[in-house]
């Protein structure tokens, strides 16, 4: 959701799976969803799995570039499109459905169905989807990272960019809207859906595939969001706050404040913005692996 130009990778041709991956469905209790699930690599003892969520306008392919360098470290990682994101299933026009409530409830399906006990990793919306989980049933989780998420609503600026493709997406189609959202600029100023891993067909494909109840509810949950520091607080599991060294979507200050109350390990991803897991996708996984090392018995 950032206007900022992004550090990291130029978009390119559509985001392959790396090395080993299987991009299947993973079913639950709550329907099916779709996935990219990366073993360790050859040879490496499995350390843990972790669950990654992505943000708003996102997919799992947001994070094609941190699933190889977790692999090397033993962690198998299982990235998943949200109901009604991208390539899982949701109803297009009932926006109840996406509740923050049921995504969340989703979470929860989805860590059961990987045998439970995994590192939840959410980015942007995503990590408040993991957060409204983790408050609902700790049990399945070993950690919590926020990934550029923050303890509330989004920016003002920000929630004036959402609160404009609520209003596009009233009286256009997606498709209409994305031709709005190409008219604006060019992607590394535009940010959000024309910005990512990927040309820009398939980014146009991965946002035609998004349902609009799903992109007007959850737009609508990041300009309302309530500061529940607090309450996660409460909750007994490891918390890890990552992000990059600008944000404007939540000020770094903001993260910085809330790993202090949540008592968390805290990076700062040098050169990154709102997305570590893109623009700097090395030094982001070796953070993730090196917190999630450290709860080992003996770790770090």
């Amino acid at each position: 959701m950032t206007s900022h130009p992004s550090p990291g990778p130029l978009p390119g041709p559509s985001p392959a799976p790396p090395h080993g991956a299987r991009t299947r469905r993973l079913r639950t209790p709550r329907g099916e969803f779709a996935v990219v699930d990366v073993p360790p690599a050859a040879g490496v003892e499995e350390q843990g799995v972790a669950l990654l969520l992505p943000g708003f306008t996102g997919s799992k392919e947001d994070f094609t570039l941190v699933h190889g360098p977790l692999a090397a470290r033993g962690y198998r990682s299982v990235a998943v499109d949200g109901r009604g994101q991208y390539e899982s299933n949701g109803p297009a026009d009932d926006e109840s459905a996406y509740a923050q409530d049921e995504l969340a409830r989703d979470v929860l399906a989805q860590a059961e169905a990987l045998g439970g006990a995994v590192h939840l990793v959410g980015h942007s919306l995503g990590g408040q989807i993991a957060r409204a989980a983790v408050l609902l049933d700790h049990t399945p989780f070993r950690s919590l990272t926020l990934v550029s998420s923050g303890p509330g609503r989004i920016s003002v600026s920000q929630e004036q960019r959402v609160k404009l493709l609520r209003d596009a997406l009233a009286v256009m189609s997606m498709a209409e809207c994305w031709e709005a959202i190409l008219a604006m600029g060019p992607p590394e100023e535009v940010g959000g859906p024309a910005r990512g891993i990927g040309d820009r067909e398939w980014l146009r494909r991965r946002w035609l595939g998004t349902e609009p109840a799903q992109l007007l509810a959850t737009g609508r949950q990041l300009c309302a969001e309530p500061d529940r520091v607090a309450e996660l607080a409460a909750v007994p599991l490891p918390f890890h706050v990552l992000s990059g060294t600008h944000d404007d979507t939540w000020p770094v200050t903001d993260l910085d404040e809330m790993a202090v109350r949540l008592e968390a390990h805290r990076t700062v991803v040098d050169g990154a913005e709102h997305s570590p897991n893109i623009d700097a996708p090395e030094p982001t996984a070796r953070a993730l692996a090196d917190f999630w090392d450290g709860l080992r018995p003996g770790g770090r």
